[in-house]
């Protein structure tokens, strides 16, 4: 089972965002800021990092520098709703999926399933 740790400040949205990903099928964990997703990294396995970008005490982009020092097989994928702010996690995580909010939660689920339909893919 594919296993997600969902960083999201916001308790509604993350309850939300988790829900929807369990319902399609993953297995999630989730926390309220990038400082409490670093003990899961360093003791469990994680296919995807799933983060919002603005979050108190530590950022999603500074999450996903640590994320790839610690777990660099963690593939990342940032939910945001500032533009300027899906310019920088561009240019400074360029292979990291950028999802902008407001969006569906099918379109989440989607694009957490391109990611590893892609991986299926070239291990072929």
């Amino acid at each position: 089972m594919i296993r997600i740790l969902l960083a999201e400040d916001d308790e509604a949205m993350r309850t939300y965002l988790a829900r929807a990903l369990e319902n399609a099928g993953y297995d999630v964990i989730a926390v309220d800021c990038g400082t409490a997703a670093i003990p899961h990294l360093e003791t469990e396995k994680f296919d995807l990092l799933l983060s919002d970008i603005v979050m108190p005490e530590m950022d999603g982009i500074e999450l996903a520098q640590q994320c790839a020092e610690i777990s660099p097989e963690t593939k990342v994928m940032f939910i945001t709703g500032f533009a300027a702010v899906t310019l920088r996690a561009s240019r400074e995580a360029p292979q990291a999926k950028v999802l902008s909010k407001p969006f569906h939660l099918r379109d989440l689920v989607l694009e957490v399933q391109r990611i590893f339909e892609q991986d299926d893919r070239a291990s072929l």
